[in-house]
């Protein structure tokens, strides 16, 4: 039991406005629905520090809520007041972004931040290089704002003395303190919530001893698998001065654990929380009738002990799992958490946190979907090549050599900001082009974006600039009624054939492990089907018709996308009129924020194009047609 003789106040920063969003549902949440919320928790409950930004839920509202998240954090800022700390999540050389990006780059994003309303910038990096958080800090600082450092923390899949030990992460604290550059504080981040109390109390343990006594030690972590108020007990213990918490229906599972557990747990500890915690009520009255339609799903809002085997953020838990349910393939979650440990190790153990989870989550789903190492993710193919920095750990030689191969890129041990592409005039050429104003926000929109191989027809900062955003909201479903035909079907047949009306629908069909849908429709018989008197009694026949369209002459043969579910065409290859071979790459689909191709399954001539970059696909309706040959 931890105490203290000598009162301690313990800094709450609270996060449902960012991390419970996007733990709960990949951040598709309008601003309007938790806005309240936050309003009340900053004139009303007196919260004097909240997250606001950054992270996915900087994605989130322009590729989904056809949201500009400029302007809603300008709305937030304005909402709470002048006087309220608002933080966001970057991630060192990926920024707010998925892709590595240069230091112009990074410069016009904390320039950006801190215009609409940031005061604290919470800088990690995946790789723990000290290099780049001193490199990628620098933006952070020059800007104005308070800039937090972090360990990056996670429970190892496997054993391994030499990493994410408390020593381990002293040493990257030391190395922080060591570099020279402002720090005005330190965070122990564990993102997946799989690091044992042990080590995180040894680790502020650890740290408290080297840091200036002024500076502030955070804890964060997740309640994945329900260790988060022991973890933050341990950390508490061991000198941590803040901690993250949330509220509920946004705590616990896959977030951060509730307010009111975390002061219940800190009764009688001399420690306690400096926030009103008998208005906590109120926030969550107000988060519930704001996200009264949204579908909650079970396994963002369960604990898991699972996780501590496969060490997933609660942040991108909730996203992948939308997007598998969107896709269709919410059956393979449970290989793919199989995956996990052999994908850690492999990799280099870089700790579980975007980017890193989702390169680790991508290279699992790439295994189990085409077999292990078969197809390499482009972004844990660079980061075994050392695009990312340097792992933790040697990365498997087996696979590096294969991700180099693939992805017909050497070994990299340069500086990554200097590889990083610069983003910036391609950004500027496409907005010209398009007739869009080339603002310094414009610009980063579409940066931020942009992944290598991707159109400018499918970039989400494009899209919101002309009006064209995609929405997405992960609402309930509304039952639809039954159609009248499929109260009493069998009895319409015996009585009066006739009056049958066709009936569709919908079946899969699974093949050489793809599964495909069709649209069924079953005509009444007719008495041209009926057989003649003197032919041999036999079924009654029925017509069945995929959704697709015929193939007139019997030749042409439709190409669909591989998923069940719903994906987006993001390229076609291929015209009408080109030849193509069997195996030929002719389109390619967003899937789980990757692209996958898809193949021509015969050789032929292209019939007809049938789908547009862009549409969302299922796998009922045909990208294209492909006139077999022979």
């Amino acid at each position: 039991m931890i105490y203290t003789q000598k009162p301690k106040t313990i800094r709450v920063m609270l996060t449902p406005f960012r991390d419970g969003l996007q733990s709960s549902f990949g951040g598709k949440v309008k601003l309007e629905n938790y806005l309240p919320a936050m309003e009340y928790a900053a004139k009303e409950m007196g919260v004097r520090h909240m997250e606001f930004g950054g992270g996915a839920r900087y994605q989130a509202p322009f590729f989904y809520l056809g949201e500009d998240p400029f302007e809603t954090m300008q709305k937030m800022r304005d909402a709470v007041g002048p006087d309220v700390d608002l933080q966001i999540l970057t991630r060192s050389i990926s920024g707010v972004t998925l892709q590595a990006q240069n230091t112009e780059a990074l410069k016009l994003q904390a320039k950006l931040m801190k215009a609409h309303g940031t005061t604290w910038d919470r800088n990690f990096d995946y790789m723990n290089d000290t290099e780049l958080l001193y490199k990628t800090g620098q933006p952070i600082i020059e800007s104005g704002m308070h800039h937090q450092a972090c360990i990056a923390m996670m429970g190892l899949p496997f054993k391994s003395d030499k990493v994410h030990t408390a020593e381990f992460y002293v040493g990257i604290g030391k190395k922080i303190l060591d570099s020279g550059m402002r720090v005005d504080s330190i965070c122990m981040k564990d993102a997946s919530g799989t690091t044992d109390p042990k080590t995180f109390y040894d680790t502020a343990i650890g740290m408290r001893k080297i840091m200036p006594p002024e500076m502030p030690l955070w804890a964060h972590t997740h309640d994945t698998a329900s260790m988060a108020v022991s973890q933050y007990m341990a950390s508490i213990a061991g000198g941590a001065d803040g901690v993250d918490l949330s509220v509920r229906p946004l705590a616990s599972g896959t977030v951060q654990p509730d307010v009111r557990s975390m002061a219940h747990a800190l009764k009688g500890t001399g420690f306690e929380l400096d926030l009103d915690v008998s208005k906590v009520q109120m926030v969550e009255n107000l988060l519930n009738e704001g996200l009264a339609d949204y579908d909650f799903n079970p396994v963002t809002t369960m604990a898991d002990a699972r996780v501590i085997a496969f060490p997933m953020p609660g942040g991108a838990i909730g996203p992948n799992v939308h997007m598998m349910v969107k896709a269709g393939l919410l059956d393979k979650y449970g290989e793919i958490l199989a995956e996990f440990p052999v994908v850690v190790e492999a990799g280099g153990a870089w700790t579980s946190v975007t980017p890193g989870s989702q390169q680790y989550w991508l290279q699992a789903f790439n295994n189990v979907l085409y077999g292990r190492w078969k197809t390499i993710e482009g972004g844990y193919g660079r980061a075994v090549l050392g695009y990312f920095g340097k792992t933790p750990l040697p990365s498997d030689p087996a696979v590096v050599k294969i991700a180099s191969e693939q992805l017909k890129l050497p070994p990299f041990e340069g500086d990554p900001l200097e590889a990083a592409a610069d983003n910036i005039p391609e950004a500027k050429k496409a907005l010209e082009e398009n007739k869009l104003p080339v603002t310094e926000k414009n610009i980063f929109l579409v940066i931020s974006a942009m992944v290598p191989g991707k159109k400018f027809e499918t970039n989400e900062g494009m899209r919101l600039l002309q009006g064209k955003g995609k929405i997405d909201v992960p609402l309930k479903k509304k039952e639809e009624p039954k159609p009248a035909e499929e109260k009493a079907p069998a009895m319409r047949l015996a009585v009066a054939p006739s009056d049958m009306m066709p009936m569709t629908t919908r079946c899969t069909v699974v093949e050489g492990g793809n599964s495909r849908c069709f649209l069924v429709t079953v005509e009444p018989v007719t008495a041209a089907d009926t057989p003649p008197a003197t032919a041999p009694a036999a079924p009654a026949p029925t017509a069945v018709a995929p959704a697709a369209p015929p193939t007139a002459s019997g030749q042409e043969v439709p190409v669909y996308t591989k998923f069940a579910g719903s994906v987006e065409l993001v390229d076609i290859k291929v015209k009408a009129g080109d030849t193509v071979t069997k195996g030929q790459v002719v389109a390619a689909v967003e899937a789980m924020k990757a692209n996958h191709d898809i193949k021509s399954p015969v050789d032929g001539v292209v019939a007809s194009v049938q789908a547009r970059i862009g549409d969302e696909l299922d796998a009922s309706k045909p990208i294209l047609m492909i006139a077999k040959k022979g």
